[in-house]
């Protein structure tokens, strides 16, 4: 492995099981029935033991962007100008993950990887463009392994500067017309399922281009056959240049001891990436919501990761996240401000 690809997964480590045990005596001994806050629970006692911390200072949401050859294979419903017409808009504050950032506090940054339109200099957007797009994965790889390498890096690079901006708890998010053709072509390479079985209609395409979309996909594995040991491999095959930086990211904050909250289908697929690259990245991550995407499902469980909402959103951005990073915060407010009851006065209940 390049870069410092190795180093990084080097310092990946499990989070502590004396921390997790912790975090959840103190909830345990609140003034409530155990187990009453239900999952809340698990939130801080999570956020807790990876942190060290019982606050958030800042949150970020990092939403990645990214072109595809594969478009043109008609896997869309939309063209490939909507990638940068969308980026502009996120700069703008006028999309939905602006939105529901605003709500959870969070800032946006927003990252070109490589849309296959150029940029002005803009405030909010990091210009890291790889290339102009990934090529076509049904007629060859999606890029080089040294493109799949680079945006790895990218991310963990991002990654690297949380602490030092005190930002506690970050977001993916996504941008790329074609992205969930890809992101179906990596669950179906590490889940072992079919094309047909993990593929769903993305921004909304019929039944014809939907069949079309499961062909290109089978046709692309077929031809690219990516190695499922390998999944700098996989990513290289049949990927995007925003999902490695997705991967790299949620790599970095492992490392770095950051928990990432991971929005939904394209972003589930840099997860998973990064998931295969080590097992105990998933330790860090938390699972923001089910997709109706049907291939994210199974992407989760390949994680071991169980959703925090289910609201059958299929935007991505990172809107699933924000809304996520809320019932976190909410969490952490009950696990400070919950006296014991010892603290409150109160009698405990019997175990008769």
């Amino acid at each position: 492995m390049d870069f410092q690809l190795q180093n990084v997964l080097d310092r990946i480590q499990p989070v502590s099981a004396d921390a997790l045990v912790a975090a959840q005596s103190r909830i345990d001994r609140q003034a409530k029935p155990q187990g009453s806050l239900g999952r809340l629970e698990e939130f801080a006692r999570r956020y807790v033991a990876i942190t060290g911390r019982d606050i958030i200072r800042n949150k970020r949401i990092y939403t990645f962007a990214g072109d595809h050859g594969v478009v043109a294979e008609g896997v869309s419903a939309f063209p490939q100008d909507v990638t940068p017409q969308m980026v502009l808009n996120f700069i703008g504050g006028g999309a939905g993950i602006n939105a529901l950032a605003r709500h959870a506090g969070a800032d946006v940054q927003v990252v070109d990887m490589g849309v296959a339109s150029d940029f002005e200099v803009l405030p909010g957007l990091l210009q890291k463009k790889i290339a102009r797009g990934t090529a076509n994965f049904s007629k060859g790889p999606a890029m080089t392994r040294q493109q799949a390498l680079r945006s790895l890096e990218i991310g963990v690079e991002l990654a690297c500067r949380l602490k030092s901006e005190q930002v506690d708890l970050v977001g993916t998010g996504d941008m790329g017309i074609g992205n969930t053709t890809p992101s179906a072509a990596i669950a179906a390479v590490f889940t072992g399922l079919s094309p047909q079985q993990v593929t769903h209609r993305g921004t909304g395409i019929d039944d014809a281009a939907l069949e079309n979309k499961i062909r290109v996909i089978a046709d692309g594995l077929a031809l690219n056959q990516p190695d499922t040991t390998d999944p700098v491999d996989v990513l290289a095959k049949v990927g995007g240049f925003e999902i490695g930086g997705i991967a790299g990211l949620v790599l970095g904050c492992a490392a770095e001891q950051v928990p990432v909250v991971v929005d939904g289908f394209i972003s589930t697929a840099g997860a998973l990436i990064a998931s295969e690259l080590h097992p105990h990245v998933r330790d860090y991550i938390f699972a923001s919501h089910q997709s109706v995407e049907i291939g994210h499902q199974h992407m989760l469980q390949r994680i071991g990761q169980r959703p925090i909402l289910d609201l059958d959103l299929r935007l991505g951005e990172g809107t699933g996240g924000a809304l996520a990073m809320t019932l976190i915060e909410g969490a952490l407010q009950v696990y400070r401000e919950v006296l014991t009851f010892d603290e409150a006065g109160v009698s405990e209940g019997s175990d008769q």
